[in-house]
């Protein structure tokens, strides 16, 4: 059974930074590609970043050259680091795992972020 358990949210001011983590219990993380997603009250689902297996990323144009998304495959462990946030950032952060070449995908149940000003 694949569990993920997101970690790492808060409360910070704008200009701030947190790091959040995700720890993956199962085998497939190495087969997987990871990403973050957010969703703020009364708004869709928004993909902020992903990184394959081999550790290439992609980002959402709301985030490029503020967050940075890492993997550990030794830790099975997903990372987001979030600098220079803004109150547009508040949402709940939720970890996913798709396996490449598969079906398979699963969420973690997600950590909440607020940027007040």
């Amino acid at each position: 059974q694949v569990q993920l358990v997101e970690s790492g949210g808060g409360l910070v001011l704008p200009g701030g930074s947190l790091r959040l983590s995700c720890a993956l219990s199962g085998s497939i993380f190495s087969d997987s590609v990871m990403a973050w997603y957010r969703q703020a009250p009364g708004k869709q689902r928004e993909l902020v970043a992903t990184t394959t297996p081999s550790g290439s990323t992609n980002y959402a144009d709301s985030v490029k050259g503020r967050f940075t998304i890492s993997r550990d495959n030794a830790k099975n462990s997903v990372h987001l680091q979030m600098n220079n946030l803004k109150p547009e950032d508040t949402a709940v952060y939720l970890c996913k795992a798709n396996k490449v070449r598969s079906n398979f995908m699963s969420w973690g149940q997600g950590t909440q972020v607020t940027v007040y000003s």
